[in-house]
């Protein structure tokens, strides 16, 4: 018989979400170990970064906010972002003792007795009275599904797949997806594709000038109304826009940045218009973005008709057990932070009142 470890609050995931509340919970007195415990199914710290492609250096990375209480400082920005990160995230979690359990994958959270959850897990079963929810969206690469597909004779393969330019080296490659993924790599392609083309369901937005805070608080709301309504999160960079930076002006004026409405079927050998325009092709990828990895949570039925989970700040409407970090208007890594402090505050709030009603 499998052991049930009781504590009071149970974090899933240990990316930057997932730490800023372990960092807050512990600053506010939960033990870690005995009153909280945080769950992380990756090998080892560095959350989402440790699987990005190599060329992704750290000073391609857009706005990597420090974790609270302890700055990222003299970063190497040549050097590759998912050894920076994961050495930032490795060495956060032993000065402040956050004592991040993994390998562990959650594979249920469901309903337990005396008004507390159980989360199982491949390490056993967790009981709790509060759950944050930092899993993030790596973990499920959203692939579109277009007539044809199937037939395509090369390759296809996500974003979460890609390892660099390298191994396109004088093939043809369809780019789709007008997020910051894709056009990073179709700057990394260029040089060593024989050709690229570069698709996208809507025409890009490119951003000039400085993204103020004023901004930024208006794009957070075009995405926190969609969860107030229960509808799956945008995220941020689809209603910011792509900032338009030297590297990307130059990929607009080489033609590598030459945007094509997308494709209405695939191929055998590549991509096809309406019109009957084609563009034959060795390589379809997939830059397209990711969803809310949350399955574990579908037991406790949260969903809305809508698709998504109400979520008001960070709480989940249906269950104020339940508080997702790291999702829509916190999936951004100072919002993430945010989202972390503000979850602890209010699991604090509603553990001290059930205390109370004890």
């Amino acid at each position: 018989m499998n052991e049930v470890h009781e504590v009071e609050v149970v974090v899933i995931g240990a990316g930057q979400a997932g730490l800023a509340a372990a960092y807050h919970l512990r600053r506010t007195g939960f033990e870690p170990g005995r009153d909280a415990v945080v769950l992380d199914h990756a090998p080892g710290p560095g959350g989402a970064w440790q699987f990005r492609w190599p060329s992704l250096t750290f000073g391609k990375v857009h706005g990597m906010h420090a974790l609270p209480g302890m700055e990222l400082t003299d970063a190497d920005p040549a050097r590759p972002s998912a050894e920076v990160v994961r050495e930032y995230f490795d060495r956060y979690e032993r000065t402040f003792d956050l004592r991040v359990r993994r390998p562990v994958a959650v594979r249920a959270v469901r309903e337990g007795t005396g008004g507390r959850l159980l989360v199982e897990t491949s390490d056993g079963t967790w009981s709790t009275r509060a759950l944050i929810n930092a899993t993030g969206t790596w973990d499920r690469p959203f692939w579109p599904r277009y007539p044809g597909q199937e037939t395509f004779r090369g390759r296809q393969l996500h974003t979460a797949q890609y390892t660099g330019p390298e191994e396109f080296a004088g093939q043809r490659v369809v780019v789709v997806g007008g997020g910051a993924s894709g056009t990073q790599h179709l700057l990394e392609l260029a040089p060593y594709a024989a050709a690229t083309t570069w698709v996208t369901r809507r025409p890009p937005i490119f951003r000039e000038g400085p993204f103020d805070q004023e901004a930024g608080r208006a794009a957070v709301a075009l995405v926190e109304d969609r969860v107030r309504q229960g509808l799956p999160p945008r995220s941020v960079v689809s209603v910011t826009g792509l900032p338009l930076n030297d590297a990307i002006r130059q990929g607009l004026a080489d033609g590598v940045l030459d945007r094509q409405p997308m494709f209405d079927r695939v191929t055998p050998d590549g991509v096809e218009w309406r019109d009957g325009r084609r563009v034959t092709a060795d390589v379809i990828l997939w830059a397209t973005g990711f969803r809310a990895a949350l399955d574990h949570l579908a037991p406790l039925r949260l969903r809305e008709p809508g698709g998504g989970i109400r979520v008001e700040g960070t709480r989940a409407v249906a269950d104020p057990r339940i508080h997702l970090v790291g999702y829509g208007p916190s999936a951004s890594t100072i919002g993430a932070n945010r989202a972390g402090r503000a979850a602890v505050r209010d699991v604090r709030r509603l553990l001290a009142q059930e205390s109370v009603a004890a």
